[in-house]
């Protein structure tokens, strides 16, 4: 195998929290490899090691067979370009973000001209070279995001869940994009998510993550069709990772991140990644009073009609998915921006084990 990059026992460390343990992988140079692993499992600590954003606390780093070292890492970080999930535009034209990198690397102007030209066609925004990036939608702007990343033509692209929250119209063309450089090109891509349909259309091998750790490496088609965890695994949604205590009441709180805690009804402390299901989440229109110990406003972000269900996400802080059915969909006339409340009882959150 011809490997383009390879972590050796990498360890990271964040204070007293570990968000990489121990991690051994090596990544084929000209595929596309895919990452999958509930939120906090690492798998985007992965990806700035890999880009030389951070530095491991233990263990080493290789690019194209080279050791990475500290002194070597603003060399190594121009051999690669890396799509975070959260877009960031500059207040300036479409054309301006994305030749800003081609700029800075002393490209003429010619040649910035041809390479935004060429990506802005890929993603399907040629001709919107001179709007403003901030005015675009959410999915328009991650794709200025990717086109900005792959003007530079870096052997290397690591795409942390870059379809994750877009309209069908934006992941679609993201999804070909992708597709179209690694037939064309023998760039190396690291894919970060949790789709199973980009896992298995896109993918030629797959390492699963979790708590840090390295579960489960191997070609994608042979983990979709033998190993019973990654399916499982894939088919879980609303997964938050966390740090657990026991309450007073015999239950555990599940500090998740961004204010949020969520109860759940088993006795677990440390660590721990949980789910729930998207049709055991109560969705209303006003806050109501019940037994569920959960329950937390957010927003609709996006909306999937499957004829007698709609499927929901919701913005809430962190992400839910949530399903209901089409009469109540209509019933409470949703739409996208809607304020919802997601309500759900401790015993409807799930441990991954």
């Amino acid at each position: 195998m011809n490997v383009m990059a390879e972590l050796d026992n990498v360890t990271k460390m964040y204070g007293k929290i570990t968000a990489l343990n121990g991690i051994s992988l090596k990544i084929p140079r000209g595929e596309i490899f895919t990452l999958i692993g509930p939120n906090g499992s690492g798998k985007t600590t992965l990806l700035k090691i890999l880009a030389c954003i951070e530095k491991p606390t233990k263990g080493k780093v290789y690019f194209d067979g080279q050791l990475v070292e500290e002194r070597s890492m603003p060399e190594f970080r121009l051999k690669s370009t890396m799509v975070f999930q959260k877009t960031v535009l500059f207040n300036a034209s479409i054309y301006e973000n994305v030749a800003y990198g081609l700029k800075l690397r002393g490209f003429s102007k010619e040649e910035i001209n041809e390479r935004v030209r060429t990506v802005l066609k890929l993603v399907k925004l040629e001709g919107y070279e001179k709007r403003s990036a901030k005015k675009l939608s959410g999915g328009e702007q991650q794709r200025v995001s990717l086109a900005r990343a792959l003007a530079l033509r870096t052997e290397l692209l690591l795409l942390d869940e870059p379809m994750a929250n877009l309209d069908q119209r934006s992941a679609s063309i993201i999804e070909a994009a992708i597709s179209q450089i690694r037939q064309e090109t023998n760039t190396t891509i690291i894919l970060a998510t949790h789709d199973m349909f980009q896992v298995e259309t896109l993918s030629e091998k797959v390492a699963l993550i979790n708590n840090g750790k390295l579960i489960h490496v191997g070609k994608t088609r042979e983990i979709l069709e033998h190993s019973r965890k990654l399916t499982d695994f894939a088919r879980i949604e609303n997964i938050f990772s966390g740090v657990s205590c026991i309450t007073k009441d015999g239950t555990s709180r599940i500090d998740v991140g961004d204010n949020m805690q969520i109860e759940a009804s088993m006795r677990r402390s440390g660590k721990i990644s949980v789910f729930v299901r998207p049709e055991d989440i109560i969705l209303s229109k006003i806050k109501f009073a019940s037994s569920a110990r959960n329950v937390f406003e957010g927003r609709i972000v996006e909306i999937l009609d499957l004829g007698p269900t709609v499927r929901l996400r919701i913005d809430a802080g962190k992400q839910f998915v949530v399903q209901i059915t089409k009469h109540s969909f209509i019933e409470m006339q949703l739409n996208l921006s809607s304020k919802v409340f997601v309500t759900f009882k401790a015993s409807s959150v799930h441990t991954i084990d």
